[in-house]
C-alpha cells in the first residue's frame, strides 16, 4: 500500500488563531452561552472524520497498533526495539498502526516500511506543530481524539505498548477498560519493557488488586516481556484463532 493522505495538507484545520484545537473548543464549557449552539455543526465534522477514516482503513487487513513515547530519541535502545518490532510484525503479515509521530512511533513505522509492510500513522491535531514521520505510507490526520482512538481499536487485532508517557498510558488503560467491559472482543495487549513497566504492574497488584478495585483477570489480560518474538507470536495466535 502506498496511498498517502493527510487531512492537513500543509494547513492545520481546527487550530484557531488563539492556538486552541477542535477538541478544546468542543469540550471547553467556558465562553458565551451562544458558543454551545455551534456544537450541532461540529457533529457534521465528527461524522465526516469517521467516514473518511473508515473508508481509508477498510482494506488494510490484519493490523497491530503500537504505542510508545514521542520523546524516545533515535539513539535510545527503545528506538531500535521499535524498529525490530515493526519489522517483525510486517514479516508476520500485519500492518503496523501508530500515532504517526516521532520517537517510538517513528521507529515502528520505519521497521514496518523497511520490511515491506504497510506502515500507517494516525495523527492528531495538537496546539504545537507535529508532523507525521517520514516512514508513514498511509496517513490520516484527526481533529478529535475520540475518533482517532476508535480507529486504533477497530482496525487492530492487538496492542503492543512500548515505554511511554501519558498518551501511552491513556491508550493502554482505555484498551484494558474496553476489554474488561466486553466492549471489544478480547485481544492481546503486550507491554514490552520489563524494567519500565514492572513498577506499574506491581502497584496495580499491591494496591488496586489487593484493595479489590480490580480483578486478577484484569491483570491477566496483560503480557509483560522484553522478547519481540513472544509479542509477535501472541498476535499471530490471536489472529489465527479468529
Amino acid at each position: 500500500m502506498n496511498a498517502k493522505r493527510s487531512g492537513f495538507n500543509g494547513y492545520r484545520p481546527g487550530i484557531d488563531t488563539d492556538g486552541s484545537t477542535s477538541d478544546q473548543r468542543l469540550l471547553d464549557s467556558r465562553g458565551p452561552q451562544g458558543w454551545t449552539h455551534t456544537d450541532v455543526w461540529r457533529v457534521m465534522k465528527i461524522q465526516a472524520e469517521f467516514v473518511e477514516a473508515f473508508e481509508d482503513l477498510a482494506e488494510i487487513g490484519p493490523a497491530i497498533s503500537i504505542f510508545g513515547s514521542a520523546r524516545t530519541k533515535r539513539d535510545d535502545p527503545v528506538y531500535e526495539l521499535g524498529v525490530k518490532l515493526g519489522s517483525a510484525l510486517a514479516d508476520a503479515g500485519f500492518a503496523v498502526i501508530t500515532g504517526g509521530g516521532p520517537g517510538a512511533m517513528e521507529a515502528s513505522n520505519k521497521g514496518a516500511r523497511e520490511a515491506g509492510g504497510t506502515s500507517i500513522g494516525l495523527g492528531i491535531e495538537l496546539p504545537w506543530e507535529q508532523h507525521l514521520n517520514e516512514y508513514v505510507d498511509l496517513e490520516i490526520q484527526f481533529r478529535y481524539f475520540f475518533v482517532r482512538k476508535t480507529m486504533f481499536v477497530k482496525y487492530s487485532q492487538g496492542y503492543i505498548v512500548l515505554p511511554g508517557g501519558l498518551g501511552t498510558l491513556d491508550e493502554l488503560f482505555e484498551a484494558m477498560t474496553l476489554v474488561q467491559t466486553d466492549k471489544v472482543t478480547r485481544f492481546p495487549i503486550v507491554l514490552i519493557g520489563v524494567e519500565h513497566w514492572s513498577g506499574l504492574l506491581d502497584w496495580m497488584k499491591t494496591r488496586m488488586l489487593a484493595e479489590g478495585l480490580i480483578s486478577q483477570s484484569d491483570l491477566d489480560m496483560l503480557t509483560l516481556t522484553d522478547d519481540i518474538d513472544e509479542a509477535v507470536d501472541l498476535m499471530v495466535k490471536a489472529r489465527d484463532a479468529g
